[in-house]
């Protein structure tokens, strides 16, 4: 009761709305309702550290993921979308990198451009900063990793040295971030593979029973570093995935290849990879044609 108690403070703190967006995506028919419903929810990763912010009116996305959760069988699909993908940008009306996109109109406009790339709805957002992160991780105790190279990584502030070393091993949060964030000895895709690997070491090890008793500093360490419009009830219905012991997270890929041919850096995407994972995204949340969702609106109509 305690804990369910600080929970909900945590997410009134934390709940912030889209005004735009209250009656949810409109590329649903209805609005949907986590206990009984396949939905989807956007991650974004923002650094708003001081040095890095300067000069720009909104910061811009450092890591975007997609999370599909299907509600019959309690899985997770999730797909990292590189920082520097070439995409149209509702927001602006052109093409550019999708980091850019909450840089131009914030949160909505980051959704309205993954919507866009992903041809899904994006039920919820889950927006958190670099303090939540590390916040986080050190509240669970550390995450097991598989580090793939030694690294030294400037920390969040990009002030002091964070060393890696190779191998599997208990990381901080400040080193999960480093590992995150590193972008010097690989490229965008694997980047966002290190980023699904970690996230989905924090979802294991917050589902183990041995992590109970740091719930308490878990939620505070969100609560105090997060903005997500999932009121409180939303989130406690997301309990039954954890039900049968650690959920079932199949990570995704966005393939795609460098390009420097304008003298900019560019992600282009592989088109037949893309449409590909979107696909699969639509089966998930049973809105292929001939699901349950086409059906009804086929016999509506």
């Amino acid at each position: 009761m305690y804990l369910t108690k600080r929970a909900e403070v945590a997410a009134e703190r934390s709940f912030e709305a889209l005004a735009d967006r209250a009656n949810g995506s409109e590329l649903r028919e209805e609005e949907v309702e986590p206990l009984t419903d396949n939905v989807s929810i956007l991650f974004v990763g923002i650094d708003d550290s001081e040095k890095r912010s300067e000069g720009q009116d909104s910061s811009r996305s450092d890591a975007l993921m997609v999370a599909t959760l299907n509600n019959e069988d309690k899985s997770i699909k999730l797909v990292s979308i590189p920082r520097n993908s070439y995409v149209y940008i509702p927001e602006v009306g052109y093409e550019d990198k999708i980091t850019h996109a909450h840089a131009y109109g914030d949160t909505r406009a980051s959704i309205e451009t993954v919507e866009e790339l992903l041809d899904i709805p994006i039920d919820y957002y889950v927006k958190m900063n670099f303090n939540a992160f590390i916040d986080t991780v050190d509240a669970l105790g550390g995450v097991n990793v598989d580090v793939p190279y030694d690294h030294l990584e400037l920390d969040e502030n990009d002030q002091y040295t964070v060393e890696l070393k190779e191998g599997r091993q208990l990381l901080d949060g400040r080193e999960a971030l480093a590992l995150a964030r590193t972008r010097k000895l690989d490229n965008d895709i694997e980047r966002g593979k290190r980023q699904q690997m970690i996230l989905e070491a924090i979802i294991q090890k917050a589902a183990s029973a041995s992590s109970f008793t740091r719930y308490g500093d878990v939620i505070d360490a969100v609560g105090n570093n997060m903005k997500t419009d999932l009121t409180f009830d939303e989130m406690r219905s997301f309990f039954d995935y954890l039900t049968k012991g650690r959920p079932q997270v199949e990570t995704l890929t966005l393939e795609g290849y460098d390009d420097m041919t304008t003298g900019t850096y560019y992600w282009q995407l592989d088109q037949e990879s893309l449409e590909e994972t979107s696909s699969i995204l639509q089966t998930h949340l049973d809105l292929k044609p001939g699901s349950s969702e086409f059906a009804q609106d086929a016999t509506t109509n």
